[in-house]
């Protein structure tokens, strides 16, 4: 019985901490970073743990992330010269101060920010290459097909099938519905697709998963996939 019980215990706290940790999972995480004279900076680099995964200030300094864990640090990569490490520390949207030029930083939780919530962390996604995968990491992977190199990569993003039968199915948003498709929009260099089997995945220079796709209306309802090819990149 003691084993019984030490047993149940364990998987009940191993339970809670895998819960813990993935509380933080797909929450929008905000951000504001302004120089010593509280003027925004703009194109600085954010990101945590993968250098891969990242968002860009926009002109107003403002920038978004998402599965930002709290015991993370944001890494700003302000110019080649100039990199700052910041810990979370458990804050839920941050406001950064560049005090001088040897590094000195100020950093506070901003409640504005936190409230803005995920629309504001959709737009900073939607703009800027932000929590994206880049075509060569998709690569690494040694798939062919686009859709299960990206198997793994996003939290949150199912991909079953087989890629030689071209039957693969995607789901960002969760079975919603018995009757309706799940499938999420493509995009390739902002135009609309049926599929990405088209595509080669040596052209791609990075993809976009974005779970809010309501900036497309009724057709991003189940989310969308937004593949930006080297010749798109270079059009930018």
């Amino acid at each position: 019985m003691k084993s019984i019980r030490f047993n149940l215990c364990t998987i009940a706290s191993a339970m809670m901490i895998g819960m813990a940790a993935t509380a933080w999972a797909d929450v929008p995480f905000n951000g504001l970073i302004l120089d010593s004279t509280l003027s925004p900076v703009n194109k600085v680099k954010v990101y945590t743990t993968n250098e891969r995964r990242y968002a860009r200030t926009d002109k107003k300094g403002r920038f978004g992330l998402t599965d930002v864990a709290p015991d993370d640090t944001l890494t700003l990569v302000v110019s080649k010269k100039k990199i700052i490490r910041i810990p979370v520390e458990g804050r839920t949207g941050i406001k950064i101060i560049l005090q001088d030029e040897n590094g000195g930083v100020k950093a506070s939780q901003d409640d504005e920010l936190v409230n803005m919530g995920y629309g504001y962390v959709k737009r900073r996604e939607f703009t800027g290459v932000s929590s994206g995968i880049s075509g060569e990491r998709l690569r690494s992977t040694g798939e062919r097909n686009i859709l299960m190199a990206l198997k793994g990569c996003v939290p949150g993003l199912n991909i079953t099938g087989n890629s030689n039968s071209g039957d693969v199915d995607v789901n960002i948003r969760g079975q919603r519905s018995f009757m309706l498709s799940s499938t999420p929009l493509y995009m390739v260099d902002g135009v609309e697709v049926k599929s990405l089997d088209f595509i080669s995945i040596y052209d791609v220079d990075h993809v976009e998963v974005l779970k809010d796709a309501s900036q497309y209306g009724s057709r991003g309802a189940n989310g969308a996939i937004l593949v930006t090819t080297k010749s798109g990149a270079l059009g930018k």
